[in-house]
């Protein structure tokens, strides 16, 4: 694993324009690459995370399953695959559902903006999950989802609430 972890900065378009010290990168809001996963259970839950409180940004929120900014030389879909494994202990098949760019400012000044590459699967096995990365998981219904998100929209991460407002139906294809 790499000492600083670096982050892939893009366009608009996704080109790659080179590479950044993550935390600089969230720092100047410099647009970077970045890889979201949703995964399901055959009932048709979505299985969230809890981010942990050691997290540099939205710690304790809940979020979707997991998110990670890929490595160079790593496809977006590698990236996904990878950490789903390191972060929920699960492996499953994984289609891209869509992309989409955002720019929120975060706690400790940090901003993130993103080109974010969603994925989503199935899934029935058991999470195991890092706890350093996660503090809690729970699978929840689209309708209890949507009750909570409304009700209590301050528990639940930027890039999470754009997703389902704006592409939720999105991961329901294929």
């Amino acid at each position: 694993m790499q000492d600083i972890e670096q982050v892939i900065l893009v366009d608009d378009q996704d080109n790659e324009l080179g590479t950044m010290e993550k935390m600089q990168a969230h720092r100047e809001g410099k647009l970077h690459r970045a890889v979201s996963v949703f995964i399901f259970n055959a009932k048709k839950e979505l299985l969230l995370q809890k981010r942990a409180n050691g997290k540099y940004h939205s710690p304790g929120l809940w979020t979707n399953t997991c998110c990670t900014h890929p490595r160079q030389g790593e496809t977006v879909k590698q990236a996904a695959v990878r950490r789903l494994k390191e972060e929920m202990g699960l492996s499953c098949p994984l289609h891209k559902a869509f992309t989409f760019i955002y720019e929120e400012k975060m706690s400790n000044d940090l901003i993130e903006h993103e080109f974010d590459h969603v994925f989503a699967g199935i899934a029935d096995g058991k999470p195991t999950p890092e706890a350093s990365e996660v503090e809690d998981f729970r699978y929840i219904t689209v309708d209890m989802l949507d009750k909570e998100l409304r009700t209590n929209p301050e528990q639940f991460t930027e890039w999470f609430k754009i997703c389902y407002d704006k592409y939720f139906f999105e991961l329901f294809k294929g």
